[in-house]
């Protein structure tokens, strides 16, 4: 399904009771951010905030969304679809379409899957007009406070676009790129870019310093909410994010040109922020900034970005998100990604069976990886190609278990790496990129990686003896239990492990209800 719009996502999530519209007003600085965190925390609702601004000036004509992907229903329908396992299911095909052997690379196969005659209809195309241009300022008229930007943690070093999709062109081959960089407001026409070193936006940058011209950027806000988690995927060089909307919404996305630069961006964007960065002038200091790791990132120098048009529909809504200490919204990015990338991942290495980036981990300090292990070391081998295989080479640890592990049950992965590994035998350790934002290496980007191997030991690695098999009650007994259960007079909570984690759902439950009782008051 395409939306028309925030608009239209945001009637949606109303009818399914995934939203709460908060008409008092709200302070963007700081305040809103504490609301959202508290209502994240507990696993809450999409926010709807109506009236944002300051105590004593105007409200912002924008209304706010926040938390609009912070669950799996949410995540799901923001891409079109009634549960991710739909999207899974559709690129399962597709890779069995291009490379039915398996055995070829994520990059081969995603440019294969582009031939492919049933997917040429989701191509972008070109449109003459469309709702992101009902309204134009254009040089003085640029006025980015009338924007309700947040200020989400108290050392921030300002304001920041927490969801801007940002577009631009290879100045060598024209190719182009939208991905996701956060941005500082500093001015009225001015905001930094936060493009770090390895992100493909930071290599526009260099290509065009070293030809010594601008690059043209344009940052889109709202639209489809597909658009957004198309610009935070790990996708191949050379593959279009906006072809990958496109096969989410199962729409091919529309795009005009932007007013004052040569750039296109999606005709269904709520707003748009069209100028450009120079890479002749001085970087600016950008920062500090309470990141995803939940720890702040530094002030660090990054090119400044100066807006010569804002165009936006008539009933626009901004999107914005908090990041901060998990759980957080963007979780809920990183498992969808988690979730659609694993096909492409098992197309190269068929024998993961599954794969779960944990919340706590901040997406890349920590992947569980369960193999069907078939030689000795296997374990060793599947971790150094997890390291090498994109944006994975920022793994900090990867922990790799046998195929009947549910690496999502984090009670049942604790319980087997701790009873079968040995730390002296079981740990490996490397070295490689970090991501930019990692604080704990002692230089910048580059830092240690452990592999621990949690599967069963065989004598071919080493181990002497006989593994142990796993103690469980046999199906015929459990059988029999079931149908008796309510013979034996004992409550159903004790019937079996897991019933502690339904308790602790319908606190959480009730945890949601009252924060949004609160909100409506």
């Amino acid at each position: 399904m395409a939306y028309d719009g925030l608009g239209e996502f945001v009637r949606v999530l109303e009818e399914q009771g995934e939203l709460v519209r908060v008409s008092a007003r709200v302070d963007p600085r700081l305040e809103l951010a504490a609301i959202a965190d508290r209502v994240m925390k507990a696993g809450g609702p999409a926010l709807l905030f109506e009236n944002v601004g300051d105590p004593v000036g105007p409200a912002s004509a924008f209304p706010l969304l926040i938390n609009m992907y912070g669950s799996r229903a949410r995540i799901s329908r923001a891409l079109g679809v009634a549960d991710l396992d739909e999207h899974v299911r559709a690129i399962e095909a597709l890779v069995k379409a291009v490379a039915p052997g398996g055995g070829r690379s994520v990059g081969d196969v995603a440019r294969a899957v582009l031939t492919l005659p049933e997917l040429a209809h989701l191509l972008p195309r070109s449109a003459e007009r469309g709702a992101c241009q009902e309204v134009v300022h254009r040089g003085d008229a640029v006025d980015l406070d009338a924007l309700p930007v947040m200020t989400s943690w108290p050392k921030d070093g300002g304001p920041f676009l927490t969801l801007p999709v940002v577009f631009t062109r290879d100045p060598e081959t024209g190719a182009r790129n939208v991905g996701m960089y956060r941005m500082q407001r500093f001015d009225r026409r001015t905001t930094g870019m936060h493009w770090q070193v390895h992100k493909t936006g930071a290599r526009h940058f260099r290509a065009a310093k070293e030809r010594g011209q601008r690059l043209d950027v344009a940052v889109v806000l709202g639209g489809d909410p597909s658009y957004a988690y198309a610009a935070t995927a790990p996708l191949p060089d050379g593959i279009d994010e906006l072809l990958l909307a496109g096969f989410l919404r199962k729409r091919a996305v529309r795009l005009v040109k932007c007013v004052s630069n040569g750039l296109e961006v999606p005709d269904d964007a709520d707003l748009v922020l069209e100028g450009y960065v120079d890479p002749r002038e001085p970087l600016r200091d950008e920062g500090p900034f309470g990141d995803h790791t939940g720890f702040y990132t530094p002030v660090e120098p990054f090119p400044a970005f100066h807006v010569t048009a804002v165009t936006h529909r008539r009933r626009a809504i901004y999107p914005s998100t908090i990041v901060g200490r998990p759980p957080m919204e963007d979780a809920w990015l990183g498992k969808a990604t988690e979730r659609l990338f694993l096909p492409l991942l098992r197309l190269q290495f068929p024998e993961i069976v599954d794969m779960e980036l944990p919340v706590e981990g901040a997406f890349h300090n920590l992947c569980v990886v369960s193999i069907r292990k078939s030689y000795p070391h296997h374990a060793r081998k599947i971790a150094h190609a997890i390291w090498g295989a994109g944006q994975m080479m920022f793994t900090k640890a990867i922990v790799v278990v046998d195929a009947d592990v549910n690496v999502h049950d984090h009670e049942e992965v604790a319980w087997r790496v701790l009873a079968n590994m040995d730390p002296k035998r079981d740990f490996s350790f490397s070295d490689g990129p970090s991501d930019q934002l990692c604080h704990s290496g002692d230089v910048p980007c580059f830092g240690g990686k452990v592999a621990i191997d949690a599967t069963g030991k065989w004598r071919e690695e080493g181990y002497q003896r006989d593994w142990p098999e796993v103690c469980a009650s046999d199906a015929a007994t459990l059988r029999t239990l079931d149908a008796r259960w309510s013979e034996y007079g004992v409550p159903r909570g004790g019937a079996a492990r897991g019933e502690g984690g339904k308790a602790r759902v319908e606190s959480r439950l009730q945890r949601i209800l009252d924060a949004a009782k609160e909100l409506t008051k």
